[in-house]
């Protein structure tokens, strides 16, 4: 028996308008493609990314498109022989035509198709074999939709519904193309799908591994072999049954996977071999890693509600994190090296878990394997965002066709520890009324309501799931919990009563708790490089106000939102663009780092997991543009991207200024204050697994002269509980005797610092700020100290005043961007600060420029 051939498409394609006669055919892109690369590529339009150009190209997307590729079929004459034509993805609504004959029709870019051709191909050297798919316009297609269902209450955020939906962080490019490889298959016995279910007992001493292989043909021996670093540590072989191969592994003390930072990420082999007597068939290997994954949601000690973390090996981990959304407009052209550089800035950064977004796209292969190798929690949404999905019978079958497809191709990857169902789709239900009965438990009545798509999630993704991947966790949707969507006693929610709702201020985010927050955020500029990469040289619109810069942010009412948000925190002004960029990411830097330490402080041991997670929206953009992400379409990374860094450190010290007034109490008319003091209260959080022994130390200065005006060993030999946070004191800002005004305190500055207990060494510090920012004397430094180590792997940096948020940057724009360890940060006098880099030298100090608030 000969074994399975597997040829590549992916040569020879060439592309045309159908509804042009003047259109010829035109070369295309590699494989997968789709039609705006390649009409790039043939200087037909412009870079969509570039100015407006974006308005320019609108007409692509209401376009039908035509591919066709010839491919010679040359593998003998052997009748048991099957061939099959495999489609990775078909965006969107195509038809498929093999020498004439049409083979295929597609409505769902997400289904895998595979379609037998072995009747249908010419055989031969000459390439005679003729492919052609058709792809018609997925928007006007879509149009026609909801005048065939007229009854369904259609409706969405952000964008069209007959679309479900557009998105406010991207341009509007309606792509079509065969996105994913297509290729051509001949065997005679193939393995169809290769799984596993795991069980690691509580103990963690031991795992059970039930192993299946389904077969398609004849063949029916399969050899199984486990390995683990390139050596072979069990084998077993089988003979199918009713077309399935199955078996059983027990290991003794396993090699776990973990998160990073609580672990090492060993992955196994599995390896099926189909063998036909003393020939192999075919061959499939999966990578794996075993763990213990639990979501806990149980009642609290001393709160209303229940938990909502995530355990893995029997470790509670908080989920600091980020929301992803797909890394560029054009899927095709995102590298497997941009794949693993957004997973490593991720991982750099101290993060332990991604959310894959419900309005993107199941990702591509290696985006998990970077996470399983690296140690990154992934939680998976099904792709369902912001609006009303119909359930008429041929979209149900479509959905399950894609459910079912995309959770056999992820189910083997250990990062993933959780599937949702949507993004903000109950959340739309509460807006628009729809019908929602919760003691309602007939999915059929479901289907006949004004919210059809509760069947989808409740009842259709709950039968996948469970029947696929029965030991993963499966949540209705994102958010979903309690009574309603913003019941912040159970599940997840999405807080965004900063930026959008009722606009709150950043420092009230311990109000604006809930179980697990997985959405918020805040806006701001790219770097000053991104904005020039979508300018002319010498642009007049190289201004923050300018049409073209405006242009490039997608969110409503962003003028508005981030102007008010500016205004009541920071000294900003526009000119030149090069500080108001800076201002900008400044205050996101200030918001989100505000957010994680506030709800990490919740994180407070067993039975008090009030907050178990905060997944900031969003870590990526897929273009050039002014958004939530903290790192840009470039992976430059923006300033909150280091303070989310030092934010989720596995040792943090905090600290939170509040003013207490108190009045009268004999009179309630009185508005005169009987006493107001500002206090400052102090936290530490260990994220490790083990206990330590630290020193604390606080001091003061004076923001307009830099004199310290105190020093205190605040505590010795405390002790810091593993996996928690823990107060550790509060006190008054330490005001100098001779200031008497009301508004002393807000010329002080705190800084608090943790050290070891035995060595002494510095492991965390934080520096205390008034609020807000707009109201400090700032100063600006006379002797501001900067400093290249002749290592080259520091920068130093020193000050004689407290100095706000110093950033680096390197001068001359020609060169590669130095990668920076951590940037903006507060310096105090007294201190040198090592900024740590990779792509200077020593000596090129002029290289580098300094920012910092005031400026």
């Amino acid at each position: 028996m000969s074994k399975r051939i597997v040829k590549s498409l992916d040569q020879n394609w060439e592309f045309k308008q159908v509804d042009d006669e003047t259109s010829t055919y035109l070369p295309a892109a590699r494989l997968p493609t789709n039609i705006h690369l390649d009409l790039i590529a043939n200087g037909l339009i412009p870079d969509p990314f570039f100015a407006k150009n974006e308005r320019d190209v609108q007409w692509v997307g209401e376009k039908a498109w035509k591919y066709r590729t010839t491919f010679a079929y040359a593998f003998g004459d052997n009748r048991q022989e099957k061939a099959v034509l495999a489609f990775g993805g078909l965006d969107t609504y195509a038809r498929v035509v093999l020498n004439g004959i049409e083979i295929l029709r597609t409505d769902n870019m997400f289904v895998p198709e595979r379609v037998e051709v072995s009747g249908f191909l010419l055989k031969g050297e000459a390439g005679e074999n003729v492919l052609e798919i058709t792809f018609e316009s997925a928007f006007l297609v879509g149009k026609t939709i909801p005048e065939m269902y007229p009854k369904h209450h259609w409706g969405c955020w952000n964008g069209d519904p007959s679309r479900l939906a557009g998105w406010d962080w991207g341009p509007t490019l309606l792509t079509c193309g065969p996105w994913r490889p297509i290729n051509l298959e001949v065997y005679q016995s193939r393995i169809t799908d290769l799984y596993f279910t795991t069980n690691v007992k509580k103990s963690l001493k031991s795992a059970e591994m039930v192993v299946k292989a389904e077969i398609e043909g004849s063949a029916a021996i399969v050899k199984f072999d486990i390995s683990l670093k390139g050596k072979v540590i069990s084998t077993e072989t089988v003979e199918a049954s009713s077309g399935t191969a199955t078996a059983t592994f027990l290991t003794y003390n396993p090699e776990l996977w973990y998160p990073a930072g609580y672990g090492m990420q060993p992955l196994y082999t599995l390896t099926a071999r189909l063998l036909a007597g003393n020939e192999e068939a075919d061959v499939e290997s999966k990578h794996f890693g075993l763990r213990r994954v639990n979501v806990v949601q149980r009642k609290l000690v001393d709160a209303p509600g229940m938990t909502f973390f995530f355990e893995i090996n029997n470790i509670p981990i908080f989920c600091g994190g980020s929301n992803w959304i797909p890394a560029d407009s054009f899927t095709p052209r995102i590298s497997k090296e941009k794949y693993r550089d957004w997973v490593k800035l991720a991982v750099d950064g101290n993060q332990r878990m991604v959310r894959v977004w419900g309005g993107g796209i199941f990702e591509e292969q290696v985006f998990y394997d970077a996470c399983d190798e690296m140690g990154l929690l992934v939680w998976q949404d099904f792709l369902f965002g912001c609006g009303n999905y119909p359930a008429y019978p041929e979209f149900l079958e479509s959905v399950k066709r894609e459910a079912a497809a995309n959770v056999k191709l992820l189910r083997h990857h250990p990062s993933i520890v959780i599937y949702a169902g949507n993004n903000e789709d109950y959340q739309y239900r509460e807006a628009e009324n729809l019908d929602y009965n919760p003691k309602d438990e007939d999915p059929q009545s479901w289907l006949k309501s004004s919210f059809p798509a509760r069947y989808i999630y409740e009842k259709l993704l709950v039968d996948v799931t469970k029947e696929l991947v029965p030991g993963t966790y499966y949540h209705f949707g994102s958010p979903w919990g309690g009574k309603n969507t913003r019941d912040a006693t159970v599940g997840d929610i999405h807080q965004w009563n900063v930026w959008h709702g009722t606009q709150e201020k950043y420092q009230d985010f311990d109000k604006l708790v809930g179980r697990f927050i997985s959405e918020f955020g805040m806006e701001s500029f790219p770097n000053v490089k991104t904005i020039d990469s979508y300018l002319h040289e010498g642009s007049t619109e190289r201004y923050p106000q300018s049409s073209t810069i405006d242009f490039h942010n997608k969110a409503a009412g962003h003028e508005g939102r981030l102007a008010l948000y500016l205004v009541e925190n920071i000294q900003y002004k526009f000119d030149p663009i090069e500080q108001f960029v800076y201002c900008t990411q400044l205050m996101q830097s200030e918001c989100l780092s505000s957010a994680y330490r506030l709800w990490k402080r919740q994180w407070k041991g067993p039975g008090r997991e009030y907050c178990a997670g905060a997944l900031v929206w969003q870590l990526n953009d897929c273009w050039p543009v002014t958004s939530w992400s903290i790192a840009d379409y470039y992976l430059r990374p923006k300033f909150a991207y280091y303070a989310i860094k030092r934010e989720l450190a596995p040792l943090t010290i905090s600290l939170k200024r509040t003013t207490i007034t108190t009045f009268p109490p004999n009179d309630k008319y009185s508005r005169i204050p009987l006493t107001v003091s500002h206090k400052i209260s102090m936290w530490a959080t260990n994220l490790s697994t083990h206990c330590r022994s630290v020193n604390v130390f606080t001091k003061a200065f004076d923001i307009t002269s830099g004199a310290e005006i105190h020093l205190a060993i605040a505590q010795e030999n405390f002790s810091l509980p593993p996996n928690c946070s823990t107060e550790v004191m509060e006190f008054d800002v330490p005001v100098q005797g001779n200031y008497q005004d009301r508004d002393a305190h807000m010329r002080i500055v705190v800084a608090a610092y943790l050290h070891d207990t035995l060595s002494g060494e510095q492991l965390a510090r934080c520096v205390n700020w008034p609020d807000p920012l707009k109201y400090v004397p700032l100063q600006r430094p006379k002797r501001l100290q900067l400093r290249i180590t002749p290592d080259a792997r520091c920068v130093e940096v020193s000050a004689e005043v407290p100095v706000k948020g110093v950033a680096l940057e390197v001068v001359d724009w020609e060169s590669a961007d130095p990668v920076w360890e951590d940037n903006c940060v507060d310096i105090v006098p007294g201190e040198t600060v090592a900024f740590g880099v990779r792509g200077l030298k020593a000596g090129e100090e002029e290289r580098v420029t300094v920012r910092y608030l005031g400026l």
